[in-house]
């Protein structure tokens, strides 16, 4: 999914809260962005455009859910949690769970939608 507003203009900064950490998966879960004209991941500044709950050392919110940056530059703060876009370009995530539990396949849990930071 690339994800722009109604006037075909890139989001800068969005975000996706996902909640109920540990997400409901046995081993792990992941998301991944891409470049949509080459289907590989997206070119970035960072090593790898993205984050894990196992190998990111992710900032977890009291309630236990994470919130997760997608922008060209990091919100102060949240350097942990953001994976870099680049302006202009359209991008889209894979969201995977490794080892998914029943709330998964009865959808009692499933990712909220992103959501665009002012």
């Amino acid at each position: 999914m690339t994800l722009n507003n109604f006037n075909y203009k890139y989001f800068e900064i969005l975000n996706v809260v996902i909640q109920k950490e540990p997400v409901e998966a046995k081993d792990f879960w992941s998301i991944v962005m891409y470049d949509p004209q080459t289907r590989g991941m997206l070119l970035t500044d960072q090593k790898y455009p993205a984050l894990n709950n196992k190998r990111s050392n992710l900032t977890v919110n009291p309630d236990g859910s994470v919130d997760l940056y997608f922008s060209p530059k990091a919100p102060e703060g949240k350097e942990n949690n953001w994976i870099q876009t680049v302006p202009g370009k359209g991008w889209f995530v894979l969201f995977r769970l490794y080892g998914p539990l029943e709330p998964w396949f009865d959808k009692t849990w499933r990712l909220n939608d992103f959501e665009l930071v002012k």
